[in-house]
């Protein structure tokens, strides 16, 4: 097979080659509270300064946030200076689910299960989510050598400490119940023969508690949800984005305006109870990342819900996932999911020096990736001016026997073959990717916001659960625990509620807000999709250079 490596990048690959059979004697050594703490400080971008800008108003007015996210905060409304008839109502339902990814399917099988009238309304297609990309695996702590609470350890440490203890409770408590939900409905998890669920481990997991679909989890559970959202006849409105949040004169939620994508038009959707499921923001690429993210991630539910009076938490907090993709060009920021360290394979630099263990927690071991691509001599570089380093995967063959990679990473390694790389022979090169909002909109323990009434949110829209740093598998479990949550609530709730008049009067007071505070700027939020051509003259996406 023709190789697309450069002739310096063989040359470091010769090495790795050469110690291979050491390294598998001797892993590098965790680092200790301390060390990750300075390796944070210096090299996480969460820790500078540069990059961020302060909130000007709103709720969290002082805080810093993303330069690209406050920069949608203090812009205006899309829908300013237009002329919009509210009392035209083309959807009147009890429950509004906006997005159509694994927390807003989740939610709406539970909604409807509780009797109530269900619409969802998405951006693109049913399931074009982050849901959909994901890897790994689902944590829960559904084995008898495990427990929540010591998935609550994990996850609060991981988290440094900063989660929200009601909601990781619940997100730990109801976790074996959720993973139960899922294999009955159809998810086909890795089983041992005897039909028992296969376990995993996990950078920042005391236990074997990741349970996966081969590579392709998030793929596989969304295949499930999505199918059962449309053979309970849910009605779903593709390609047509929510452009702000209605509220009523007592200021509770009371549905959202519409826009077809295709053709622009406007619509009213009225509901007595609204979920925002609208996922992340990565293809606002904050800080010059390249991402992970599907191609709407871009933080539409955290304008609109800050724009209505919702408090945002951690929105400076982002998770760079240590092994995206870096080459070649085609594949850059792509996932490579971090089952691969937890099967044996480790990273090296140019020296091939295993420069930190492989089951660090992501935001340590991304850290550890940026600083030794910092080093003069230490990452390997790639052509366009960005550097990586080695993802050593023909270990988890040697350590597993062969065919380990071919049926526990079926779809990484298709990935790679098309591009005449076969990760069974030849180590590959990752650095750290966008990959996950550890922050968003501040909910309470029934998936409801602490400021609007009828109004709540599910998956990665929202903040406080998995603190300032997300351990793998946690998000899946989220989507499903406070997915299903937000519609159970959410249908309860609509039985029992009186709505008023809906108005955008909160809309025209943040603007007001905005030309007070001198904002004015002329852009508009939600941007709905990346605009590429805009951003190639404006920022170089480079692989997170600082």
């Amino acid at each position: 097979m023709q190789t697309p490596f450069l002739p310096h990048m063989l040359e470091s690959i010769e090495k790795v080659e050469a110690n291979r059979a050491a390294r598998l004697e001797s892993e590098p050594r965790r680092l200790d509270a301390n060390e990750k703490r300075d390796l944070l400080e210096e090299f996480h971008p969460d820790y500078g300064d540069k990059g961020f800008a302060e909130i000007r108003i709103g709720a969290n007015s002082g805080e810093k946030a993303p330069k690209e996210l406050a920069a949608l905060l203090h812009s205006k409304s899309k829908l300013s200076g237009v002329n919009l008839n509210l009392e035209n109502v083309e959807y009147d339902v009890d429950v509004l689910i906006i997005g159509g990814g694994g927390a807003g399917a989740a939610a709406a099988i539970e909604a409807q299960g509780a009797g109530a009238n269900v619409l969802i309304v998405t951006k693109l297609r049913m399931g074009d989510s982050n849901s959909m990309m994901a890897e790994g695996g689902i944590q829960a702590a559904d084995k008898d050598t495990d427990s929540p609470m010591q998935h609550y350890l994990d996850s609060m440490g991981g988290g440094h400490y900063k989660n929200k203890p009601e909601l990781l409770r619940r997100l730990v408590m109801e976790g074996p119940g959720a993973l139960k939900w899922l294999n009955e409905l159809g998810v086909m998890f890795d089983k041992h023969e005897d039909g028992t669920m296969m376990t995993f481990p996990g950078g920042g997991l005391s236990r074997k508690r990741l349970h996966a679909c081969a590579d392709y989890t998030g793929a596989e559970i969304t295949r499930v949800l999505r199918d059962e959202v449309h053979g309970r006849r849910i009605q779903i409105v593709e390609y047509t984005a929510a452009l702000e949040l209605l509220l009523d004169e007592n200021g509770q939620a009371a549905g959202a305006v519409l826009m077809n994508m295709l053709t622009g038009e406007y619509s009213v959707a009225r509901a007595k109870t609204v979920i925002m499921a609208t996922g992340g923001s990565g293809r606002m690429h904050y800080h010059g990342f390249p991402t992970t993210n599907h191609y709407g991630a871009t933080a539409d539910g955290i304008v609109m819900a800050y724009r209505a009076g919702c408090n945002l938490l951690y929105q400076d907090t982002i998770q760079y996932h240590p092994s995206g993709a870096a080459f070649p060009a085609q594949l850059f920021g792509a996932l490579v999911t971090e089952k691969v360290r937890s099967l044996g394979a480790q990273l090296l630099n140019v020296e091939a020096h295993a420069f930190v263990h492989p089951l660090e927690t992501r935001d340590v071991a991304a850290s550890a990736i940026i600083r030794e691509c910092r080093q003069v001599g230490k990452g390997i570089e790639i052509p366009g001016g960005a550097s990586g380093v080695w993802l050593d995967t023909p270990l988890i063959d040697i350590i597993h026997g062969e065919g380990k990679i071919a049926s526990a990473l079926p779809g990484m390694l298709r990935m790679f073959l098309n591009y005449q790389i076969d990760l069974r022979k030849m180590p590959i090169l990752v650095y750290p990717t966008f990959h996950y909002q550890n922050g968003g909109i501040e909910i309470e323990n029934e998936g409801n916001t602490k400021k609007i009434e009828n109004l709540f949110v599910a998956g990665e829209a929202a903040g406080g659960i998995h603190g300032r740093n997300r351990l793998l598998g946690n998000s899946m479990l989220d989507i499903i625990v406070f997915g299903r949550l937000a519609g159970q609530n959410a249908a309860k709730m609509a039985k029992n509620v009186n709505l008023g008049n809906a108005s955008l009067k909160h809309v025209h007071d943040y603007e007001q807000e905005i030309a007070q505070a001198g904002l004015e700027t002329g852009a508009t939020s939600p941007i709905l999709l990346p605009n590429y051509i805009r951003d190639v003259n404006a920022t170089k996406i480079c692989g997170g250079e600082l």
